[in-house]
């Protein structure tokens, strides 16, 4: 089975996970940029970080016959210092027009505040701007609320939802994603996210239409096998291959090539 894992922090990542991540049948990685753990104090901290993911890490991938793609985007964990956040929005374009880059993010909410707002909005017009896809994280503290307002924003843009995955979705906000005409996306993390089991549960109840599975491992407790993983789960619950398939490849492969960049060997079904 060929598996795409749409959504992995490899930085934070050992070369064993990309060599169990391989045997698993994984083929392409796609990196978004993320909150580190600290928050980064000048722009030029961001840009080296875009550059690593964006240059060195698909070196890395390769090793292990894994095509690793980046998003570049200003988290909202970071949002709060906007002469930072001005330098870095306005200086990303070198790592958006890079050849590994397809899509901006990982962007969103952290407290669903104004600040967090003003600089989701600007990375939103920036991708519609650009034709490019939106990888969307979203927060963590009262998730659904926090879905609603990110729901009602980008229908009051306009902004082509086809081109957004809306990412971290749990029972109680899949519903809202899926009004729109976005991706919805089911992160398999333990404790703090999903299960197996429960993002199988959301697969049986709406189908797997529009549901992009992925594990967002990081340097938290994390598993770069939650992927694999859940198609097992799938395979235990009587999935057809088909369904299998089409949710851990052809689903993340409809998103992101919509960039010109996602180039993969073999296509969505070879």
């Amino acid at each position: 089975m060929r598996i795409i894992e749409p959504h992995a922090h490899m930085a934070s990542r050992t070369h064993q996970d990309y060599a169990a991540m391989a045997a698993a049948g994984i083929e392409v990685v796609i990196e978004p940029a993320f909150w580190q753990g600290t928050n980064k104090k000048h722009a030029g901290s961001h840009f080296d970080y875009f550059e690593h993911i964006s240059n060195f890490e698909p070196i890395r991938a390769a090793e292990y016959g894994i095509q690793h793609f980046c998003c570049i985007g200003l988290n909202p964990k970071e949002c709060q210092d906007k002469a930072v956040v001005d330098e870095v929005i306005e200086g990303m374009a070198r790592w958006l027009d890079g050849p590994t880059c397809v899509a901006v993010g990982e962007i969103g909410f952290d407290q669903t505040d104004k600040v967090e707002e003003e600089v989701f909005i600007r990375q939103l017009l920036l991708a519609e701007e650009r034709k490019m896809p939106v990888l969307i994280h979203t927060s963590h503290i009262d998730k659904r609320p926090s879905v609603e307002r990110m729901v009602q924003i980008i229908d009051e843009l306009g902004v082509t939802q086809q081109r957004i995955l809306i990412d971290h979705n749990f029972e109680d906000t899949i519903e809202l994603t899926l009004g729109l005409e976005v991706w919805a996306g089911l992160t398999v993390y333990p404790w703090t996210k999903l299960t197996p089991e429960r993002a199988v549960n959301i697969i049986e109840q709406y189908g797997p239409d529009r549901m992009i599975v992925n594990g967002a491992p990081d340097w938290g407790y994390s598993d770069p096998l939650s992927v694999p993983k859940t198609a097992v789960e799938m395979r235990k619950r009587g999935f057809s291959p088909q369904k299998i398939h089409q949710v851990v490849w052809e689903n993340p492969y409809n998103m992101f090539r919509q960039s010109d960049n996602f180039r993969i060997e073999g296509g969505p079904r070879a």
